[in-house]
């Protein structure tokens, strides 16, 4: 039985889809003006996750996730540099799937652009006008709060309170300080689309509200997005899709926890905000995505290069423990057989895997069974398994990599290309500083073999002898980086 954290009720629920066996999801995508950073890839990691464990679990899933391609930062970059908005948020799409590619984030089913839904959004807003929700002034529409009894119910704030605390402009335009736009009259040398209230650009609440009803239909299963989303604009969401169908918007509300650098919230302007290329060129995207899946997704998630160095280190315990097997000689004087224990091992990790996942997508609980399972075949390996015992343990093993694959996807390496990836000499020099050590202690020239495998040592490459030959595995030596400083 599943249950999930539901931010419109604040309490747990069991899953049950709306439609049979198919969940229909919705997460809101980038403002694509600029690199993705750190809290993108975490908010990007969360719903693949979701949506990778609903598969597992033999759901049909289908995501949609959007791109925000006009608003006033867009606009704005495009006129630092002097491009067209439309170049602008090409370039920076294509940046984000190289990020999400690396990731390993399943691409949704569809990726739909704000620009390609003007017509939807438009129509929106006539239906607000006639129904009451909405008024015009002067070329721009404003959603009627006041009108809407349920707004509030996702933060869970008063409208009272919010008017309280809203600060009213001289002049203002508005009737009510806490009414937004739905649409926004264009200024001079601004994108613009035709509409009965004259050229305008849409307000950018009104943006989700229409992709997701498009594509998914109302009610859908699960909206997505991060902390940040809740107020106003999930808020706003609910008001205009609610409003204007007079049903609900969606059935569970997913939020991830914000991401604080050093433990202060992320910012440009504090100097600590880092991009998912920065810290992938000194660590790797399979480093990122293990280190952000260490925390429930709805906490807080303080990120700093420590964390990420224990995040490669941990993940190197996998791939050296899938190296070993792979080179592994089974030994036949060891006769006692140990397939009974190893199978147990495995269901029981199943088991408290599942449930770990079950209870709202609980990463650190599922990820800490996991490295306890591993830390149990390490000792089976100790003993020295017999043929049948080792086929039973790979087996075994193996089955249990494909789980943490499809459902947390990670350990998509071999354990060559692992230790291979961060080789900073070319392959055919290093295999000739093997040789010529190994010729040294065949010599009995341990000095100079010793200086061989320091030498190696300095450049992150560590050497193991076996039966079969030398072999080398690579560890990436960090830079000494001042917290915050950035990479």
């Amino acid at each position: 039985m599943m249950k999930l954290y539901n931010t419109l009720t604040r309490e747990k629920e069991i899953f049950e889809p709306i439609t049979d066996n198919h969940v229909r999801m919705y997460v809101c995508g980038i403002t694509v003006y600029d690199f993705c950073h750190i809290g993108h890839a975490r908010s990007s990691i969360v719903f693949d996750v979701i949506r990778r464990y609903l598969l597992y679990k033999g759901y049909k899933v289908t995501i949609v996730k959007n791109f925000t391609d006009i608003d006033d930062k867009i606009i704005n970059r495009s006129n630092e540099l002097n491009i067209d908005y439309k170049e602008l948020a090409g370039k920076f799409i294509k940046e984000h799937d190289i990020d999400m590619e690396g990731l390993n984030i399943m691409k949704p089913d569809y990726e739909p652009k704000a620009t390609d839904y003007i017509d939807g959004m438009i129509d929106l807003c006539k239906k607000l006008i006639v129904k009451g929700y909405a008024y015009e002034v002067d070329g721009d529409v404003y959603y009627r709060v006041s009108r809407f009894k349920g707004y509030g119910k996702l933060s869970h704030r008063n409208t009272d309170d919010l008017l309280a605390g809203a600060r009213v402009e001289i002049n203002d335009i508005k009737e009510n300080p806490l009414d937004f736009a739905l649409w926004k009259k264009s200024k001079e040398n601004e994108p613009s689309w035709e509409s009965p209230w004259g050229y305008g650009r849409p307000g950018w609440h009104i943006e989700c509200s229409v992709m997701s009803t498009k594509i998914l239909g109302m009610p859908f299963d699960i909206h997505g997005g991060g902390k940040d989303l809740i107020f106003p604009h999930h808020e706003n969401e609910i008001a205009q899709s609610e409003a204007s169908e007079d049903k609900y918007f969606a059935k569970y509300w997913l939020h991830n926890g914000f991401v604080n650098i050093n433990k202060e919230k992320m910012s440009k302007s504090l100097g600590n905000f880092f991009s998912i290329r920065d810290i992938a060129s000194e660590f790797s995207y399979e480093v990122i995505r293990f280190f952000l899946l260490t925390s429930h997704y709805r906490g807080t998630l303080d990120f700093s290069i420590s964390k990420l160095i224990e995040a490669e280190n941990a993940l190197g315990r996998i791939y050296t423990l899938m190296d070993e097997i792979a080179h592994y000689s089974p030994s036949e004087s060891n006769n006692k057989t140990m397939t009974d224990e190893i199978d147990m091992v495995t269901k029981d990790f199943t088991k408290n895997f599942n449930n770990a996942m079950d209870d709202d997508f609980s990463t650190p609980i599922a990820i800490s069974v996991f490295f306890d399972y591993v830390k149990k075949i390490n000792i089976y390996m100790a003993k020295k398994p017999n043929n049948d015992n080792f086929e039973s343990l790979k087996k075994n093993f193996y089955n249990i990599i494909e789980i943490i694959r499809k459902t947390l996807g990670l350990i998509n390496m071999t354990a060559e290309e692992w230790f291979d990836r961060n080789l900073d000499i070319k392959e055919n020099e290093l295999i000739a500083l093997i040789n010529k050590r190994n010729n040294a202690r065949q010599s009995k020239d341990f000095k100079k073999a010793d200086e061989i495998r320091n030498k190696l040592k300095m450049l992150g490459i560590e050497l193991i002898d076996t039966l079969n030959g030398t072999r080398y595995r690579t560890k990436k030596l960090h830079k000494d980086l001042d917290a915050g400083a950035g990479i």
